[in-house]
C-alpha cells in the first residue's frame, strides 16, 4: 500500500495528534496544506509561530492572552469575588457566549486522570488556591465537565477550596452527562449557571 511522500506523512502525523483529529482529516489536512500556494502555506506557518510566540497564560487566571492579564481579569466591572473554574479556555468562551455571568474565571488547563497521568500538579490547582486565599473571594463555581475526570476534579478541588470559608458551587447540569461544556449551547449554560448548587 502507498504511504505518500515523507514529508506529506510526517505532516499528517502532526495533524493527527491534534485532540479530535483522526488520521483521515489528518491526511486531508496535510494534502490542503501541500495544495495551497506557497505563501499561503507559509501565512499559515507564519501564523501557527506567532500565536505561539506571543500567547501565554494570564498571570491571575491561566486563561491564554497576549498581555499580562487577560480581558477578564483587566475588567474593572467584573465581579473579583466570584471564580467560575472551567477545564479549558474554550468552557471560559462558551459561557462569557451566555452573557449571563460577570465574575472572573480559572481555568485548569486539564481534568484530574489517574489514568492519563493527570494529577493535581499537572493543572493549576495551586494557582487556584493561591487566589482563593486572598481576600475578598466569596464563591467559587465549578463548571468542570459532567464527565469522571471534571466530577473528580470538582470534588477534589471543593475539598480543598472550603477550608477557607468560601462557597463553594457547582453548575446545575441541563447538560448531558460525559459531555464537554464547549458544546452546549447559550441557553442550557445560562439556566445551569443560574441553577447551580453547593458542593
Amino acid at each position: 500500500m502507498a504511504q505518500g511522500a515523507a514529508p506529506l506523512r510526517r505532516l499528517a502525523e502532526k495533524f493527527a495528534r491534534i485532540p479530535g483529529i483522526g488520521r483521515k482529516t489528518a491526511q486531508r489536512m496535510a494534502y490542503y496544506i501541500i495544495s495551497l500556494p506557497a505563501e499561503e502555506s507559509k501565512a499559515i506557518a507564519d501564523t501557527i509561530l506567532e500565536a505561539c510566540a506571543n500567547i501565554h497564560r494570564c498571570a491571575v487566571c491561566c486563561d491564554y492572552t497576549e498581555g499580562e492579564l487577560c480581558a477578564v481579569c483587566d475588567d474593572d466591572r467584573r465581579d473579583k469575588g466570584v471564580i467560575c473554574v472551567v477545564e479549558q479556555p474554550q468552557d471560559l468562551l462558551a459561557i462569557e457566549r451566555t452573557r449571563e455571568y460577570n465574575g472572573t474565571y480559572h481555568v485548569l488547563h486539564g481534568a484530574i486522570s489517574p489514568l492519563d497521568g493527570i494529577g493535581p500538579e499537572q493543572i493549576t490547582v495551586k494557582e487556584l488556591l493561591a487566589r482563593v486565599a486572598q481576600d475578598g473571594v466569596r464563591e467559587v463555581i465549578m463548571a468542570t465537565d459532567s464527565d469522571t475526570e471534571g466530577e473528580t476534579t470538582a470534588m477534589y478541588l471543593s475539598k480543598l477550596i472550603k477550608p477557607f470559608g468560601v462557597k463553594v458551587t457547582r453548575l446545575a447540569y441541563g447538560i448531558p452527562v460525559g459531555s464537554d461544556l464547549q458544546y452546549a449551547d447559550e441557553v442550557t449554560l445560562s439556566r445551569a449557571i443560574e441553577g447551580r448548587r453547593d458542593m
